[in-house]
C-alpha cells in the first residue's frame, strides 16, 4: 500500500480544485446513492415483513418462511461480485460515468418489475423464482455502484479533506435505508389484508422516479480526474481483474475483511432486529422506527467521522468503529429484549451511528487508498463486495437460522465479534497514514 500511497499524493497535487464540480459530484454521489439503496434495500425490508408468506409459504412455522426470503436476500449479495467484475472492468476500462447510468438503469428496472410480481398464490413456484432471478440482477447493479460512486469523489476530492468529501458518498448508503424503512413504515399501517395484496407493491412501483432521478442527474456529471488524467501506463488495462489478483491479492484481502463488520452490524441491525423483535413480541412499527431515527442520526454522523478522519487519520477513526462493535455485540440484544422503547433506541444509537457510521464513513478513503488507479474500479468493487456475501449476504439469514436452532441472541452477537476481529487484524497490516497523505 506504501507505493499506492506515493502515488496517489503526486497525483493529488496534480489535479487542482474545482469547488463548483466537487458541489455537483456531492450532489450527484449522495442522490444517486441514495435512490440506488432505496431499492436495494426494500428488499431486506420486505423479506422480514411480508416476502415470506407471500412468495415462501412453507409448512406452518412462519419463521421458514422468512428464512428463504433472507435466502433470496443472499442472492442478491452473491451477484453482486460479478456486478464488480463486470462494471469495475468497464469502470477502469473505459467511464466511471457510463457505468454508474449503466447500474442505476439495471437497478431501478428491476426493482420496478418486483412490485408487478404475481404471487405463489398466483403462479406457484415461478413466483419465489421470479423474485429471486431479479433479485440477482439487483445484486449485480449493486456491485458495480458502490466502487464507482466513492471514486467520482475521492479522486477528484482535495487532498486534505477527502475523508469528509468521500462520506459523503456513503450518506447516500443512509438515506436510501431511510426512505425504504420510511416507505414501509407507512406501507404497513395499512390493514393487513391491503398491505399483503397491494401495499407491499408500491414502494417498489416508486423505483420508476429513482430511474428518471438518478439518469438524470449522472448523465449531467463530470468523468473522473484521476481517471481521465492518468498516465497511459496507468490506465485501460486489458483484463483490470487479471492485473488486481496477481498484483495485489493482498489489498483485495484487507478490502474484504474492511467490509466485514460494516456490512454485517448493519443488516443484523436494521434487518434482523425486525425478524428477532418479531421473535420475542416487540411490535414491528417500533423497531422499524427505531432504526429509521438511527439511521437519521447516522446521515450526519458520517460526515463527523469522515471530517475527524482528516484530523486524526483513517486507521483510527475505523478502530473506534471495530472496538466498539466488539463492545456492543451483547448489549445491543439486551438493550432490544427489554421491549422499553427508549432502550431499543438507544441499542440502535450506539449500533449505527456510533459503531457501523465510524466504519462506513471511512471505508471509502481507506479502501480506495489500497488500490492504483489502473485497477481501483475493480479493486474496490470486488473487496466492497465479496465481502458482502459473508457478512450482509449471509449474515442476516445466518442470525435467522440461529435464532431458531438456540432460540437466543448470543449466537448472533458471538457472529458480530468474528466480523469484527477479522477487520481487526486487517486495521493492524495497514500502515499509518493521515488523510491528507492519501490521495491519488
Amino acid at each position: 500500500m506504501s507505493n499506492v500511497v506515493t502515488e496517489n499524493r503526486n497525483a493529488a497535487a496534480a489535479v487542482p480544485h474545482d469547488a463548483g464540480q466537487m458541489r455537483k459530484l456531492v450532489f450527484a454521489s449522495v442522490l444517486g446513492n441514495a435512490l440506488e439503496w432505496y431499492d436495494f434495500f426494500l428488499y431486506g425490508t420486505a423479506a422480514a415483513l411480508v416476502f415470506g408468506p407471500l412468495f415462501f409459504p412453507v409448512g406452518g412455522d412462519p419463521m421458514q418462511g422468512t428464512l428463504l426470503a433472507f435466502s433470496g436476500f443472499a442472492v442478491g449479495f452473491l451477484a453482486r461480485p460479478l456486478g464488480g467484475i463486470v462494471f469495475g472492468h468497464l469502470g477502469d476500462r473505459y467511464s466511471r460515468k457510463m457505468t454508474l447510468i449503466m447500474t442505476l438503469t439495471l437497478m431501478g428496472a428491476t426493482t420496478f418489475v418486483i412490485g408487478l410480481l404475481p404471487t405463489y398464490a398466483q403462479i406457484g413456484i415461478w413466483a419465489p423464482l421470479s423474485l429471486i432471478t431479479l433479485r440477482f440482477l439487483q445484486g449485480v447493479a449493486s456491485g458495480g455502484e458502490w466502487g464507482g460512486g466513492v471514486l467520482m469523489l475521492s479522486e477528484n476530492a482535495p487532498a486534505s479533506r477527502r475523508g469528509y468529501f468521500t462520506a459523503w458518498s456513503q450518506m447516500g448508503v443512509s438515506g436510501g435505508f431511510v426512505l425504504s424503512a420510511f416507505a414501509f413504515y407507512l406501507v404497513q399501517k395499512l390493514p393487513e389484508a391491503e398491505l399483503m395484496s397491494w401495499g407491499w407493491r408500491v414502494p417498489f412501483l416508486l423505483s420508476i422516479v429513482i430511474f428518471l432521478v438518478g439518469v438524470y442527474i449522472r448523465k449531467n456529471i463530470r468523468e473522473s480526474k484521476a481517471f481521465t488524467q492518468a498516465r497511459p501506463e496507468e490506465k485501460h488495462e486489458k483484463i483490470p481483474l487479471m492485473v488486481l489478483v496477481r498484483e495485489h491479492p493482498k489489498a483485495l484481502m484487507q478490502a474484504i475483511a474492511l467490509r466485514l463488520p460494516e456490512n454485517g452490524a448493519s443488516y443484523i441491525f436494521f434487518t434482523f432486529s425486525v425478524v428477532y423483535a418479531k421473535h420475542i413480541g416487540i411490535g414491528t412499527g417500533e423497531i422499524i422506527s427505531a432504526v429509521t431515527l438511527a439511521m437519521l442520526v447516522e446521515f450526519f454522523s458520517i460526515l463527523f467521522w469522515g471530517a475527524l478522519s482528516d484530523r486524526i487519520g483513517l486507521k483510527p477513526v475505523y478502530y473506534i468503529g471495530v472496538i466498539g462493535l466488539l463492545v456492543m455485540a451483547f448489549p445491543f440484544f439486551w438493550l432490544l429484549s427489554t421491549g422499553d422503547y427508549g432502550w431499543i433506541m438507544l441499542a440502535m444509537l450506539l449500533g449505527l451511528p456510533f459503531c457501523h457510521g465510524a466504519m462506513i464513513g471511512t471505508q471509502p478513503c481507506i479502501m480506495s487508498d489500497l488500490f492504483p488507479v489502473r485497477v481501483r474500479y475493480s479493486g474496490l468493487a470486488l473487496g466492497h463486495e465479496v465481502g458482502s456475501i459473508f457478512s450482509g449476504g449471509l449474515g442476516p439469514m445466518l442470525a435467522v437460522a440461529l435464532l431458531m436452532h438456540f432460540d437466543a441472541s448470543w449466537p448472533v452477537s458471538l457472529l458480530l465479534m468474528a466480523y469484527a476481529l477479522l477487520a481487526w487484524i486487517a486495521l493492524r497490516s495497514l500502515p499509518s497514514t493521515n488523510n491528507n497523505e492519501v490521495t491519488k
